[in-house]
């Protein structure tokens, strides 16, 4: 053995920060923090077995100490996540990092090591020479493998090479591939519950939403049918204000600047029932395009249009309740009118019974 792979085996090729996790050795679905913080996560090169490992350490406790074998897979479950299974130590590595560059670059390097290993146990396989290199670009460079003992022929030596492996491959990939598994499915359960909520919740809004549709859309025809009832009445005062005009002309400027009023009021409140109409269609629209799949962002919107509907709806409220405070003082105007009117005849009658007189 070198120098060089000699000091391998003190230095680390690769190191990084992460927070360690294990697998719960009794439910297969949850994880277990290893550490208490982010801690130093690195790749050994034991050159006195020729294996790479991964060893991450907080104070005294070996937190992690995975040897890499060609038959192990680095799966990236999110921006910051990854997790591998070690068939050896009969569980499954997690990893939490502070950012998505770190967890790619200990991706690239386990592969690098990985394939580095796969390399030397095939060689291994193929000439009975257990050797394993560190990948390019480390710290520390490989050295040769372990010295083969003389006078054994070459089916012998291939023969003791693969009995040294702990067991087989296809075995080690079925375990693995069984740990996916059951991750795999924990997973999409946890997923299915979570939308299946998501989906209730967004037909609970619905409905609320289609409620107060409805109950607006109400609203804002009873609106309009009184809107419509002060329209006509103002148009009988208007014709009675016509009949006045040539009689009393203070009583006619005071009924005119009431009349020009309550025209406003209600030019008003014309506008605000086009606007409401407007934002009654839209809210349609918006629930009809209502889908599970953008349910987010619409059940906002919708949720934003419709606190709007309502205090559009009881700006609507206050008005009509404002209209028909002015309904009242109509009312009182033409019965004050009516007395003028009154008053006016019996003036007339007098008038014609003196112009008798004379």
């Amino acid at each position: 053995m070198t120098a060089s792979s000699a000091s391998m085996g003190e230095q680390p090729i690769f190191s990084t920060k992460a927070h360690v996790f294990h697998i719960d050795p009794k439910t297969k679905r949850s994880w277990i923090p290893a550490s208490s913080q982010a801690v130093s996560v690195s790749f050994f090169y034991d050159s006195s077995r020729n294996l790479y490992r991964i060893i991450s350490v907080e104070g005294t406790k070996a937190v992690i100490n995975s040897t890499i074998t060609p038959n192990m897979t680095f799966t990236k479950t999110s921006q910051k996540f990854g997790q591998w299974s070690d068939i050896r130590a009969n569980t499954v590595y997690g990893l939490g990092f502070g950012s998505e560059p770190d967890l790619n670059k200990f991706i690239e390097k386990f592969q690098e090591v990985k394939e580095a290993t796969r390399l030397a146990a095939q060689k291994a396989g193929n000439n009975g020479v257990a050797a394993v290199r560190p990948p390019e670009g480390g710290e520390a460079g490989g050295g040769d493998p372990t010295a083969l003992h003389g006078g054994g022929s070459p089916k012998h030596q291939q023969a003791a090479a693969k009995a040294s492996l702990p067991q087989t491959t296809a075995e080690a990939q079925l375990r693995y591939e069984n740990d996916r598994l059951k991750l795999a499915l924990a997973q999409s359960s946890a997923n299915a519950k979570k939308w299946e909520v998501e989906l209730q919740t967004l037909k609970n809004n619905n409905g609320r939403l289609t409620c107060a549709l409805q109950e607006s859309t109400a609203n804002v025809e009873e609106w309009k049918r009184q809107l419509q009832a002060l329209k006509e009445e103002n148009a009988t005062i208007r014709g009675r204000m016509l009949d006045l005009e040539a009689g009393s002309a203070p009583d006619a400027q005071e009924l005119r600047r009431e009349l020009a009023a309550l025209r406003s009021r209600a030019e008003l409140l014309d506008r605000e029932n086009k606007q409401k109409d407007k934002e009654l269609e839209a809210l349609k629209r918006k629930l009809e395009d209502q889908t599970p799949g953008k349910a987010d962002e619409r059940l906002k919107a919708l949720l934003s249009e419709n606190e709007a509907l309502k205090s559009a709806a009881q700006r609507l409220q206050d008005q009509l309740c404002a209209t028909q405070g002015r309904q009242a003082a109509w009312e009182q105007l033409a019965q004050r009118i009516a007395h003028r009117l009154h008053d006016l005849r019996d003036l007339q009658h007098e008038l014609a019974a003196l112009l008798s007189a004379s």
